[in-house]
């Protein structure tokens, strides 16, 4: 299983919500790591069903998790109850970082509803937001990709603010953020309400100075402070922003990693890593991604009974289902014939492994020549593969941003174009092998 680059906690932040100006109290570091958190879950869970859930729909997880994500300890457990709670009442000016854009959202609260409860021992928050904010999150115009395990690494409440704001640019043809006032930059990057906005120059050698150094040694970008000045006076800043041409080194990993992703989501539905990775080496990553998406869907409809035990659910998913009947599903040890007229049982033991070999090879033959097509013909399938992938519910905010980028031919994405295009070139029973039913007279 590899760890691949896009295999990250990453937030689809709306561009209305990456400045946060607090109004009625004071954000602390961990508060705003812990709230990215819960909107990374809460993406995640919007993006797999199939519509926007009704007005009074809570989303939930192990707070234990939630901390992780955010690089917290479990020390930290009872000060995130206490924010979480005052996140309900807490007010903040949301603004987008655009030109002219201004304060869009005014006096929502971070969180409409939140609760904490015990269950089976373990400590678990549920929430949910305005409809404002649903709405944004759920299908943002314009976005900046945030990676929580970046904001994990920074320090300081100021580093993270101006990481967020200036990810918001990393993409972007100009390499600098808008140009605000001074007075702008210190409520953009302050946890506190304006009242208490300190001056610019102080503010800049205190907080700023050692939030860019920060960014420069932790993170994908690097960033420099730019002022304008009026005579003597600087009245107005922005920031140079440019990506590193060699992102910042990795976290050390051992052995064959699980994907983060997948772990968070499957610790949100209660179901510990260890227990995951048992799954991800009896069934393998595709398959087991399928289904907690199936989990997924199935935890978020309210109309069903509450599943006990989400473990023991996953497993009797991935056990009961078909092999091969994903079309993504390419693992080589489980052929995937469609229902061939010769009974299978005839294969004998040694037919079925012949088998195998022989699948592996139709696709990477299926690879080669999918590699080999034109880009007009390429993008045929890949849209082809979409379909299929929407219409079996494993399409995802990352398969999309991939196809999008132009990475089609790798992971769940790439198994679908490969079959979409081997299936309507040769037929279906392309995977079939005939050979090995064939009975002598």
């Amino acid at each position: 299983m590899s760890h691949a680059v896009d295999d990250v906690l990453e937030l689809r932040k709306p561009h209305e919500m990456i400045v946060m100006m607090p109004r009625s109290a004071r954000v602390t570091l961990t508060g705003r790591r812990i709230y990215s958190a819960l909107l990374q879950v809460a993406q995640t869970r919007l993006v797999a069903l199939p519509g926007m859930p009704a007005a009074d729909f809570m989303f939930e997880a192990p707070l234990a998790a939630i901390l992780r994500t955010t690089g917290s300890s479990g020390s930290e457990r009872t000060a995130a109850k206490k924010y979480l709670i005052e996140m309900r009442s807490l007010e903040v000016d949301w603004e987008s970082t655009a030109p002219g854009d201004g304060v869009k959202w005014r006096g929502f609260s971070m969180l409409s509803e939140v609760a904490l409860e015990l269950r089976r021992g373990e400590n678990w928050v549920s929430w949910s937001y305005p409809p404002t904010i649903m709405t944004a999150l759920r299908d943002p115009q314009r976005w900046a990709r945030i990676d929580l395990d970046v904001l994990a690494k920074l320090g300081s409440y100021t580093a993270v603010a101006l990481y967020e704001i200036c990810a918001r640019y990393r993409e972007n043809p100009s390499g600098v953020t808008s140009r605000k006032p001074v007075t702008w930059w210190v409520d953009a990057l302050s946890n506190g309400p304006g009242p208490e906005r300190r001056e610019w120059r102080k503010f800049k050698n205190e907080r700023v100075k050692d939030a860019v150094a920060e960014i420069n040694a932790e993170t994908d970008l690097e960033i420099d402070l730019i002022e304008h000045k009026q005579g003597r006076v600087i009245t107005e800043v922005q920031f140079a922003v440019r990506k590193k041409r060699q992102a910042a080194a990795p976290r050390p990993l051992v052995g064959e990693p699980v994907d983060a992703t997948l772990v968070l989501r499957a610790e949100t539905l209660g179901i510990r890593e260890i227990k995951l990775e048992g799954l991800l080496k009896e069934f393998g990553d595709e398959r087991v991604r399928a289904q907690i998406e199936v989990l997924e869907r199935r935890a978020a409809n309210k109309s069903l009974r509450t599943i006990e035990n989400a473990f023991s659910y996953l497993r009797s998913l991935l056990r009961n289902e078909p092999a091969g009947e994903s079309a993504a599903d390419t693992r080589p040890a489980i052929p995937a014939p469609a229902a061939p007229k010769p009974e299978p049982q005839a294969a004998t033991p040694v037919a079925n492994a012949e088998g195998a070999n022989w699948l592996r090879e139709q696709i990477e033959a299926m690879k080669k020549e999918v590699a080999a097509l034109e880009p007009a013909q390429l993008k045929r399938w890949v849209d082809q593969a979409l379909q299929d992938l929407a219409r079996k519910g494993a399409l995802n905010a990352v398969i999309s941003r991939r196809a999008a980028q132009g990475d089609v031919l790798h992971g769940l994405l790439g198994s679908a174009v490969v079959y979409a295009y081997a299936d309507a070139t040769y037929g279906p029973d392309w995977k079939i092998d005939r050979q090995l039913f064939d009975v002598e007279a």
